[in-house]
């Protein structure tokens, strides 16, 4: 009985706070089944950091204590963030919130695995120390992870390419987070209450704002894609800006090359709306139908792509504004 009370405290905490994030997420950015593998990607993370700390431990010969003040916070954000970095370098990630929601979801999964591991070897434990491992130490794996991804997310907006600075920048950040945490633990309570006092705040906050932003460019980029997507269809698009650089381009690419273009500029609309209704449908509370279509689209805008080249898509760049989150809310269609 004692166990299953000391195993509540010490594993429900960062859950319920990962499911709260989940649950604030209105838009549903990120699906459950991902957040559950990005868990299990964490569990992976700590038995890595486990065997990396025991080495690491034998072959410094430091104390205990600087070693988790100065060391182990470096190997286990690296761990932890290369995870990130994996998901925003391939387009997974593509608002603040995801970036939140997926770091915190690692640092569960790791948090997890590391209290059941002193669950296992600190029997006879008082309550004191499990609640400081719950609401402390476990919470600080999923902040300090959760702030590395708002981080890098930031850094790298609108940038195909991920950084190495950016990178830096936000594992020297979670870095610091756990470390000083693990400067606290001569007063744990404290700590605990440092940590509770500064991260969920923190996070709550960030997503109250990207809320206001997720809203902000729904609004603009559903109207400016309708718009582009109107002039194809009615057959005036020579008329438009669109159509006079179209035009110019047919200097530079073959005829075909520019009817590829054309063709690609209206599926990349055409799919970026159905992503943006897609995300309001689910703010509203609705999951939309399978459409058998999409898939069929994403084909033909690959070959598209093979066929217009980098030198195409550079030239198409002007109307799609290609950035990670227009790359994100493809992803997100097409899972």
């Amino acid at each position: 009985m004692e166990w299953l009370s000391h195993g509540a405290i010490a594993l429900l905490p960062v859950l319920s706070f990962l499911a709260a994030l989940v649950y604030l997420d209105s838009y549903k950015l990120v699906r459950l089944p991902v957040v559950l593998m990005t868990i299990g990607a964490g569990v992976v993370a700590a038995g890595l950091s486990y065997l990396a700390n025991v080495g690491l431990l034998e072959t410094t010969g430091l104390p205990f204590g600087h070693f988790s003040r100065y060391v182990s916070p470096l190997v286990e954000e690296a761990l932890k963030g290369l995870v990130l970095v994996w998901l925003i370098q391939r387009g997974r990630v593509g608002f603040l919130v995801d970036a939140a929601i997926f770091g915190f979801a690692i640092g569960a999964g790791f948090a997890l695995v590391e209290n059941l591991y002193f669950m296992s070897q600190l029997e006879g434990t008082l309550a004191g120390v499990w609640i400081v491992r719950g609401f402390g130490t476990a919470i600080m794996h999923g902040g300090a992870t959760a702030i590395f991804g708002l981080v890098l997310r930031t850094l790298v907006q609108g940038r195909r390419r991920t950084r190495f600075s950016a990178v830096l920048a936000g594992f020297l950040i979670a870095v610091a987070v756990h470390s000083a945490f693990n400067h606290l633990l001569f007063a744990p309570m404290l700590a605990t209450v440092v940590i509770l006092t500064l991260l969920p705040p923190l996070l709550m906050a960030v997503f109250q704002r990207e809320e206001r932003v997720v809203e902000a460019w729904l609004d603009v980029g559903f109207d400016a894609d309708t718009e582009l997507l109107e002039l194809i269809h009615s057959g005036q698009l020579s008329e438009s800006p669109v159509g006079n650089y179209l035009q110019r381009l047919k200097e530079r690419f073959r005829g075909e090359v520019v009817a590829d273009l054309l063709c690609y500029l209206r599926l990349h609309v055409e799919l970026a709306l159905r992503a943006k209704g897609v995300m309001l449908m689910r703010e509203s509370g609705f999951e939309p139908a399978d459409d058998p279509e999409i898939r069929a689209k994403f084909e033909e805008l690959d070959y598209l792509e093979r066929s217009i080249g980098k030198t195409g898509k550079l030239a198409m760049k002007p109307f799609l504004h290609v950035s990670r989150k227009d790359l994100w809310q493809l992803y997100m269609l097409r899972k």
